[in-house]
């Protein structure tokens, strides 16, 4: 049987072989504390639960148009402009089966085989992947604490050539948790369209954001495609459920491939999905925001104290992506050690890209604060005995 050769640049997600093996550990009894998945401990909110279970009972648990609910896409629209003061048309907007499927169609739609697409490094690793599956190429484009690892319009004219044509943005990332500041999101906006290129915004941890500064590429443009989704913010990872929002060029072409990749967003997912911008649903997020931004707080502390380098405390989303260079030159190594000696899950830089990846390891604060109090307790010891 023949495997197709693009599989062959397409790379694994390693902390999944850390989770199995974390998990292996547990079936035999042993307490695991889990830092290396980014998703939240909270349990979806009520609202969006109740909103769900009475569609299913409904019965009418049927196919919704490609492009998702009419009620679902004026909500965000609505969202957009009493969050950020941006007035999108719903025809732009374009419910997916989470940000994976909004990236899909935007990529999809935007880029032909042999096209370069500059990403920065580290970043999520699935994006480089997408990428690849459409026969488009990938340039990492190295990133440090002197822009908070993010790209910049400079690190971007440094690497635009002939072939490229697009660059992806994420604000807060993943790993890092860092934002872009607004003048150089715009400046990136202004680079890239004078290079006729497309600019892709990873917005997926926007609403989990701890200092000000972050806006929308949609605050500068109409001519970028936005991507986010109810996972993270909204707290609806098992959903899947998520939106892009694209130049109006580009609508048609979305809605076609929309419909012969997926046909619709599990129905069920945007019924639920209604309900996540109801006054009660926002004031618990609000909450666990809060909750977040302690956790954060409290991570961030207890890293520095432990000795590990953190130059740019993160901003959003929920981790921490922290030098760990001081006790160790090879991070999955001292990532497997950690979890076989102390059961602390953590995930090594080696999933986030090139970019020095032995030095660091990512720390999602998505449990509770006993767990991430437990946490640092067993990694203080890891340290002293090791």
């Amino acid at each position: 049987m023949q495997i197709a050769s693009r599989m062959e640049a397409i790379t694994p997600f390693y902390v999944m072989e850390l989770l199995a093996r974390a998990k292996q550990l547990e079936a035999q009894g042993r307490d695991i504390v889990h830092m290396e998945i980014g998703e939240p401990d909270f349990a979806t909110p009520k609202p969006i639960i109740d909103a769900g279970i009475a569609y299913i009972k409904s019965g009418q648990v049927k196919y919704t148009p490609a492009a998702g609910l009419p009620e679902l896409r004026q909500k965000i629209a609505d969202f957009y402009w009493q969050r950020y003061q941006v007035k999108v048309p719903i025809e732009r907007i374009f419910i997916t089966p989470g940000a994976s499927g909004a990236f899909l169609l935007a990529l999809g739609v935007s880029l032909n085989p042999g096209d370069e697409v500059l990403l920065s490094d580290p970043c999520y690793p699935c994006n480089q992947n997408f990428i690849r599956l459409f026969d488009a190429k990938v340039k990492h484009v190295p990133v440090y604490a002197n822009t908070a690892y993010q790209l910049s319009a400079d690190l971007l004219q440094q690497h635009w050539q002939a072939q490229t044509r697009a660059t992806l943005i994420a604000s807060p990332s993943n790993p890092t948790g860092t934002i872009i500041q607004a003048a150089e999101l715009k400046e990136c906006i202004h680079f890239v369209h004078e290079k006729q290129g497309v600019l892709y915004s990873d917005e997926i941890y926007h609403g989990l954001v701890y200092e000000d500064g972050v806006v929308s590429a949609l605050e500068f443009s109409d001519q970028v495609f936005v991507i986010n989704s109810f996972s993270k913010y909204f707290g609806m990872t098992g959903w899947r459920a998520g939106w892009l929002i694209v130049p109006e060029v580009y609508t048609q072409a979305i809605e076609k491939l929309a419909q012969n990749i997926f046909i619709s967003t599990s129905s069920h997912s945007q019924y639920a999905a209604l309900a996540a911008f109801e006054a009660e649903t926002l004031q618990e997020l609000e909450l666990r925001r809060q909750d977040f931004a302690l956790k954060r707080d409290f991570l961030y502390t207890q890293l520095l104290r432990l000795g590990f380098n953190i130059p740019v405390k993160p901003a959003g989303a929920f981790y921490i992506y922290a030098d760990c260079s001081k006790f160790t030159d090879n991070s999955q190594q001292f990532a497997q050690h950690l979890l076989e000696i102390e059961g602390l899950a953590v995930t090594p830089g080696k999933d986030f890209g090139y970019n020095d990846n032995k030095k660091y390891l990512r720390f999602a604060y998505t449990g509770t604060m006993e767990n991430i109090t437990e946490a640092m307790q067993r990694l203080e010891r890891f340290i002293q005995n090791n």
